[in-house]
């Protein structure tokens, strides 16, 4: 028979996995409303976002009461901390794309000041860092996680790239300055959900083998008290 730890511990994971889908969401009508120049494909991002918020209180919940009502083993202990910490990345990649869906709206309500090719790539690779590390947690893929982040220093020499690129324009057409500070914005944006999906990936990598990536060696205590 299941332990009521096991499905309590299950529900948690599955609502943040739901949650991941919300927030997937977000990103695409982000970009679709941008490349589109379609308002309503931005202001979907909004309504998906409130549902972000409320699977963000009922994932921490339900993992407070894990904390409070069980004594987890190491295991267990430190997938529990992964899927908060996870949970709060999400819900933040969800920030992110309000954000570039507020730029995008001020953007395409003007002449547009170049042709859009680097930052759609961006968008695209941001994504699949997303769509990575949430399967690297769903499947306990170590190198899945690994491979996210590899990615994030494609996804940061676009934005180098987007930027010297804008700047190039705005010297150029100095009355198109807001549509350019608008471009600069959302690659800062797109950059930050890369950022948060490399969060994930090193969650992940953290939950299946008890290392802290995050500062090279410096979790190594860390993996000794949770591994006793």
């Amino acid at each position: 028979m299941e332990r009521h730890f096991d499905a309590a511990l299950r529900e948690a994971k599955q609502l943040l996995i739901g949650m991941a889908g919300y927030v997937e969401t977000t990103i695409d009508s982000a970009m679709e409303g941008l490349e589109g120049r379609n308002v309503a494909k931005l202001r979907h991002v909004y309504e998906v976002e409130k549902t972000v918020n409320q699977d963000h209180i009922a994932v921490d919940d339900a993992c407070v009461k894990l904390l409070a009502l069980q004594q987890p083993l190491a295991a267990d202990l430190r997938l529990i901390v992964a899927i908060l910490k996870i949970n709060t990345d999400l819900e933040r990649m969800a920030d992110q794309a309000v954000n570039i869906a507020q730029n995008s709206e001020r953007y395409i309500s003007c002449e547009p000041l170049k042709p859009l090719i680097d930052l759609p790539m961006m968008f695209r690779e941001a994504k699949l860092m997303v769509r990575e590390a949430i399967d690297a947690f769903v499947k306990r893929d170590l190198k899945l996680a690994r491979d996210v982040l590899k990615r994030d220093e494609q996804v940061d020499l676009l934005k180098t790239q987007i930027f010297v690129d804008v700047l190039h324009h705005m010297k150029a057409s100095p009355e198109k300055i807001e549509q350019g500070l608008s471009l600069i914005l959302i690659a800062r944006n797109v950059e930050r959900i890369g950022d948060h999906a490399t969060n994930i990936a090193e969650d992940v990598i953290y939950a299946i083998t008890g290392e802290d990536v995050r500062h090279g060696s410096r979790g190594a205590g860390l993996k000794e008290a949770f591994t006793k």
